[in-house]
Order: C-alpha cells, then sequence, then structure tokens
C-alpha cells in the first residue's frame, strides 16, 4: 500500500483529499496544526507547525512517503489571523516540507495554490481565460504568498517532481466559507446583490475534481504546472437566480452600481472591514477564468460539476446544518462560516 502525507489534513480540502486517499487503500499521514478528529486504521496524525524543523523530522522520518500533498495554508480571513504568520507559514513553511522531502528521498510533491494570483483587474476580459505561460499580478498578501511559494518550489525542480495545481475557488458541501453569507441571504429570503449587471462570470471548481486533479498528478513523471477550474462558466446572476429557485426561497437578484459598489468595498477594506478585499472584488465584479487546456490534454482531466452544480449541493449542505455550521470553532478558516461584517448593512436593507 502507498504511503502519503496530506499537509493542511485537518482542514477542508486538505480533509476531503485524506478521506479518498484512504478509501483508496492509502497508508495517510495528516499534519496540521488543528487537531484532526478522524480515526481510520491506515491514518497517522501530526497536530503541529509545519515551520518547526522538529517536527517535519518526526513527520519525515516515521516512514518513507510515496509523494506529499501539501495543501496547508493560512488565510486572511477570521478576527485573529496575522500578515507574519501567513507570510512564514505559506513560504517558509513551503520551504522546509520542500527540504524535508529532499533530505528524506521524497520525490514527488504536490502543491495546491490559486487563482489568488491574479487580483488586480487582470483577466477582466470575459474573451480570454488565463494561461500558465502568463505572468501573475497579485494585489494582496495571500496571493503574494503563493506566488512566493511557487518559486521556492521551482529552487527544487532538479531535485522533486513538482506538481502545481492553481485552482479557483474550491466549493463542496462541507464547506462554508464566504458562501455562507449567500447562503444566509438567501436561506432567510433576503435579496441577493450583484454588482452591475451580473454578467460577469467567476470560475469555481469542486473540491471532487480537485481531487481527481491530484490523483492524476500522481502519476510517475509528471512534473508541471496546471490550471484546474469548472467549464461553461455562467454569469452570477444566473448562477444566483438558478440557486434561489432550487433553494425555493423568496429571494431576488438586484443589481448594485459597479463603480460605487467597487468604492465602497475598496473603502472598507482600506478601513480594515472584513470580509471583502482585493480578490473577492474581483470575484463579486469581474470575470475570470483559468484555461485548462493543458491539464485536459497532459493527463487527460476533466471537470465534472459546473458551477450551479456545486453550489447547490453546499446549500442543501448548509440549509441542513445550518446552526452547526455557524456554531463551530477551532476549525478551518474554510471549514467555518465567514463573519458577515460590512455584508450585515446590506442584509438590513434587504
Amino acid at each position: 500500500m502507498p504511503h502519503v502525507l496530506v499537509t493542511g489534513g485537518a482542514g477542508f480540502f486538505g480533509g476531503i483529499l485524506k478521506r479518498h486517499l484512504l478509501r483508496q487503500r492509502y497508508h495517510v499521514t495528516s499534519v496540521d496544526r488543528v487537531p484532526d478528529p478522524s480515526w481510520h486504521p491506515h491514518l497517522t496524525k501530526f497536530t503541529g507547525d509545519l515551520r518547526d524543523p522538529w517536527l517535519l523530522h518526526s513527520v519525515f522520518g516515521r516512514a518513507d512517503y510515496d509523494a506529499v500533498f501539501h495543501c496547508a495554508a493560512v488565510l486572511p480571513q477570521g478576527a485573529d489571523w496575522d500578515e507574519d504568520d501567513l507570510w512564514t507559514t505559506n513560504v517558509n513553511g513551503t520551504r522546509r516540507i520542500a527540504e524535508a522531502c529532499r533530505q528524506f528521498g521524497v520525490r514527488k510533491l504536490i502543491f495546491t495554490s490559486t487563482n489568488c494570483l491574479w487580483a488586480n483587474g487582470s483577466g477582466n476580459d470575459p474573451a480570454h481565460a488565463i494561461r500558465e505561460d502568463e505572468a501573475p499580478a497579485p494585489a494582496e498578501i495571500y496571493g503574494e504568498s503563493k506566488l512566493a511559494a511557487e518559486h521556492v518550489l521551482c529552487g527544487y525542480a532538479n531535485d522533486l517532481d513538482i506538481v502545481i495545481l492553481r485552482c479557483p475557488a474550491i466549493v463542496d458541501r462541507g464547506r462554508p466559507g464566504l458562501l455562507a453569507i449567500l447562503f444566509e441571504f438567501i436561506h432567510d429570503g433576503k435579496t441577493v446583490w450583484v454588482v452591475g449587471d451580473g454578467g460577469h462570470r467567476c470560475q469555481c471548481i469542486s473540491a471532487e475534481d480537485l481531487v481527481r486533479a491530484c490523483m492524476a498528478a500522481l502519476r510517475p513523471g509528471v512534473c508541471d504546472l496546471f490550471h484546474v477550474g469548472s467549464a461553461d462558466v455562467q454569469p452570477q446572476r444566473a448562477v444566483c437566480e438558478a440557486l434561489i429557485a432550487e433553494a425555493g426561497s423568496a429571494s431576488k437578484v438586484r443589481s448594485l452600481p459597479r463603480k460605487p459598489a467597487l468604492a465602497a468595498i475598496d473603502l472598507a477594506h482600506r478601513w480594515g472591514a472584513r470580509p471583502l478585499g482585493p480578490y473577492y472584488s474581483r470575484m463579486i465584479a469581474g470575470d475570470f477564468l483559468f484555461d485548462t487546456t493543458k491539464i485536459r490534454e497532459h493527463l487527460g482531466w476533466r471537470p465534472t460539476l459546473t458551477n450551479e452544480q456545486m453550489l447547490v449541493q453546499a446549500y442543501r449542505c448548509y440549509a441542513s446544518r445550518r446552526e452547526e455550521i455557524h456554531g463551530r470553532t477551532n476549525v478551518s478558516a474554510h471549514s467555518a462560516a465567514a463573519p458577515m461584517g460590512m455584508v450585515r448593512l446590506l442584509k438590513w436593507v434587504s
């Protein structure tokens, strides 16, 4: 049975990947600084910080890993996140993981990166999907940290088979995050506001499809950078209307003037208000698509769920477990419901 290491194994996507690997009869070692409550006879768990060299020596010294899935990251979400903690975890932690792989002879390292590498308006042409060879342009610390982590990994390309998977927002039944704000509006029958006419398109990816991309990346000899994402991406207004209809909600989709709305979001961000920032402004007001031609042609990967399908699944889970989701503590940022912050003002007037 192959043995793999999953960083962030107690988190949202790391946990989904971990459970898939266990179902596929892998031995899995999970490391996360959040305690992992799951149990399986083929699962080994470590709780600790990836920046701790003694922890990594213990983790890598206990098994001969066939591959490492590096999914752990700190997000700029929640009330207590810290810029230095985010940067050093996402960048220095990645360096320590790569160095441990080289030291202990683990050849394959698969890294989940992000579309937050573009957050300054690049790619806002709806006819233009971003390719792997286009220069990133992050506008905030999370995207900058993930780009720096990619650069770190490039320095190990002669020693490791590194696969970088850049993905848009990951959606699954168990992930509330910022989607909890949209879902709460729909659940309570409030107006769902879109910026402008809602004609912009913003790609997502289902956790199931990202797992499939990770498994494809395990193939011997694969060492490359790939963009992944959903297909047939529809305008945001149409996606929201489909979700409202599926929920049987009394919500209506209405428009906010584009320029004033973006100006208000930018001003609130400068004042330190949560939860919206430059990346999320682009998500709710601009087009962004990844070109997935490369992974389709090289690895035969195809997405299976559209934005509408994955959001309907996620909403059904939210509606059935709403109280439990909003009561979660000591979990990853993706697994907790994001605080509504300034958006609550819109709910009050809806």
